[in-house]
Order: structure tokens, then C-alpha cells, then sequence
């Protein structure tokens, strides 16, 4: 059963990725966001695993270590720990 915390990962996602689209498309990214997270828990992930699916990618996308920091003191250690296994770089922006 996913709580509030979920959904507020969510839109912490949406806002941090809010002006991002897909590489070859218009969608907004937040698709591609909810299809890994929605995968995890399809496979029997639990909610920290479906929010670090939301927030895969916002290392390295959207503030490097600061947001790895902000996401550890939101959603907890274990999340980080996975977000930035996760990244490929703990970089800052990608422009939209």
C-alpha cells in the first residue's frame, strides 16, 4: 500500500522536472518517471524502491548533491542511497 509520502515524492518529481520533456518527443518528462516507478512496484518493489524510481534521475539532472541531500532528509537514507546508485553523475541542470 503506498502513503502520502508517495504522493508528495510525486510532486516534488513533477516540480523538480517540471520543465524537462523526453529527448525525441514533447512528453514531459515525468512520463518517463512514472512508467520506472510504476515497473517497480509491478515487481513487487516497495515504496521506497517506487520513490526512488520517481527520483532516479534528479541528481543528475536537476542539482547534483543537493538534491541527493534534499531527497535523503524528504523521503531518508535508503532512498538516496538508491537515487544515487542510480545516477550516472552527480552533476547539476539538464536544460529543458
Amino acid at each position: 500500500m503506498l502513503t502520502p509520502r508517495y504522493d508528495e515524492a510525486l510532486s516534488y518529481a513533477a516540480a523538480l522536472h517540471r520543465d524537462q520533456v523526453r529527448k525525441v518527443s514533447n512528453i514531459p518528462y515525468i512520463a518517463h518517471l512514472l512508467c520506472v516507478s510504476a515497473l517497480v512496484l509491478e515487481h513487487s518493489g516497495d515504496e521506497d524502491q517506487a520513490i526512488a524510481g520517481l527520483l532516479h534521475d534528479a541528481v543528475e539532472d536537476q542539482g547534483g548533491l543537493a538534491t541527493a541531500d534534499q531527497i535523503g532528509a524528504k523521503y531518508g537514507p535508503r532512498v538516496r542511497s538508491m537515487v544515487l546508485e542510480c545516477s550516472d553523475n552527480h552533476g547539476g541542470y539538464k536544460a529543458a
